[in-house]
């Protein structure tokens, strides 16, 4: 009972949170684009991150390039999902700031695809680069604050799911036998 009494002042709290986060990476990525040339880049934190400008018609690695429109109908599709789900379900507070992040996200990077027909990136991480090229695969994907809310909402989910199962495993529980 107490989920679903408290869940009503929540759910206010998760709307602010979606818009919340499509403001914050809209207002960086206004800012980038007034501020930088395309492929132009910035230290933010030297030998860390940068801060610039690139355009995206696809997804990570070039998955999907030149599916703009398509995969922003997908992520408005997911991300209204998400928070229609959050209004009329009681969820427990850390399963709705995950599924708020990744609506925000989602919300956000469609917003760029329906306007522009591409999302625009802004952030390099050069620290994940030298990772990702140890495996072989080349600079890590240029992203934006919209791509964090959805990795560190989809993180969380999983980590909420395996904390869960191993609270629910029979090796954590004792029975008696008979």
């Amino acid at each position: 009972m107490a989920l679903k009494s408290s869940a009503r002042f929540r759910r206010p709290a998760y709307l602010l949170g979606v818009l919340l986060c499509i403001l914050l990476d809209q207002a960086l990525k206004l800012w980038t684009v007034q501020t930088f040339a395309e492929g132009e880049f910035r230290d933010f934190i030297p030998g860390v991150l940068s801060l610039g400008l690139v355009y995206n018609t696809g997804a990570a690695w070039s998955l999907f390039s030149g599916a703009a429109l398509p995969l922003a109908a997908l992520r408005v599709v997911v991300g209204t999902a998400l928070v229609v789900y959050l209004l009329r379900r009681p969820v427990p507070p850390l399963t709705g700031v995950a599924l708020t992040l990744i609506a925000g996200g989602a919300l956000s990077n469609a917003l760029d695809g329906w306007r522009l027909g591409k999302v625009v990136d802004t952030l390099s991480s050069h620290t994940f680069s030298a990772v990702t090229r140890l495996f072989g695969q080349g600079n890590f994907p240029i992203f934006n604050l919209a791509d964090i809310w959805v990795v560190s909402g989809t993180a969380l989910v999983m980590l909420i799911s395996f904390r869960r199962k191993s609270a629910s495993s029979p090796s954590t529980s004792r029975h008696r036998s008979p």
